[in-house]
This record gives structure tokens, C-alpha cells and sequence, in this order.
């Protein structure tokens, strides 16, 4: 997707676009693609912390685990006259061994610091809670400062777990009950 695309459609957001956040299916993988791909480079290289080109194996990745409970992919979308574009995504997998969820992050660039980010997290936070997972968890570039912030905002805390290039966040769920799964 062209950044004109992205540009045009915030524009007219205001007057008749809805934002739905909703979880990854398999027909998802070539919008998905086309996502990562009209994402900068800096927020590809914050996404994936690195560099990454290989767009198409990545989204199929998001959504190749969409049968497992435990790892799932939410998708935030915008939707204008019965069509929808992917603006923002983010990939939780459980690990049972450290007993925590971790989860990646991005939102187009022309939609960042909109709200997007904290509403997708609240999403995810809900349903990983939902299945039972009592700690959520996040690493990031130190360097980072949008995704710290996002994190921050969103009741995370740093562990003092990463290293001198990374941080290591991570938030305890409440279990809340008579929330709508997604």
C-alpha cells in the first residue's frame, strides 16, 4: 500500500472510516504483506528490531498458529465504504515455560499517536486474560522511546531484565469478567 493510500484514507477517517481491531485470519497474509511492506523503514526496524525483507514469510507466520489458543494475531483496521486496510497489528504467543505472553507491536506511521496502539493493547491484554494468562510481557529496543512510552501508558513496567540494547517490560492481567472476547 502506497503511503498516498495511507495518507487519503486518514483524511477522509474523520467523516466515514471505523476502526476495528479483530484477529488475523488466514486470508489475511496478503494484507498483511502489503502492511508491512508500506510501513517506514524505521518502524519496520522498531517492529522487528532489525531489519527485515522478507514480508510475505512474516505475515504468514502471524497467522499460520490462528488454531492455537495460545498465540493469536490482532489485526486493527480501518473501514471505509464495506473495505477494510490494515493499520496496526500485533502477534501475542504464550510461553508456558516462563508463564508469560509476549507480544510484538506496530501501527502505520500516519496512524501513530492516535490512540491505536493503546487500543490494540487493551484488546490484547483482554483476550490473553481471558484464556487464563495472568502476565503479559514485551522486549524492545532501549532506543525505543514510542513503544516505551505505548507501554508505560498501558501499565507496563520495566523488569531491569534486558541488556545495555533492550528493555524488558511486562505487566501482571486482572481477570476481568463479562468482557466480549474478540
Amino acid at each position: 500500500m502506497s503511503q498516498s493510500l495511507l495518507d487519503a484514507i486518514v483524511e477522509s477517517a474523520e467523516a466515514n472510516a471505523t476502526l476495528r481491531i479483530r484477529p488475523a485470519g488466514a486470508s489475511d497474509v496478503e494484507s498483511l504483506t502489503i502492511y508491512f511492506t508500506s510501513l517506514s523503514t524505521t518502524s519496520r526496524n522498531k517492529r522487528f528490531m532489525g531489519a527485515r525483507a522478507d514480508f510475505a514469510v512474516v505475515a504468514a507466520e502471524c497467522v499460520a498458529k490462528t488454531s492455537h489458543p495460545d498465540h493469536f494475531t490482532l489485526l486493527a483496521e480501518i473501514r471505509q465504504e464495506g473495505r477494510g486496510t490494515i493499520i496496526g497489528e500485533t502477534r501475542y504467543a504464550y510461553d508456558a515455560a516462563a508463564r508469560h505472553g509476549d507480544f510484538a507491536i506496530s501501527v502505520a506511521d500516519v496512524f501513530q499517536r492516535q490512540g491505536v496502539g493503546l487500543r490494540m493493547m487493551t484488546a490484547m491484554e483482554r483476550h490473553a486474560s481471558d484464556l487464563g494468562h495472568e502476565m503479559i510481557a514485551a522486549e524492545t529496543a532501549r532506543v525505543n522511546a514510542e513503544m516505551r512510552g505505548l507501554a508505560k501508558k498501558a501499565g507496563f513496567e520495566d523488569t531491569g531484565l534486558g541488556d545495555w540494547q533492550s528493555v524488558h517490560l511486562a505487566k501482571r492481567l486482572s481477570r476481568v469478567r463479562g468482557l466480549p472476547q474478540i
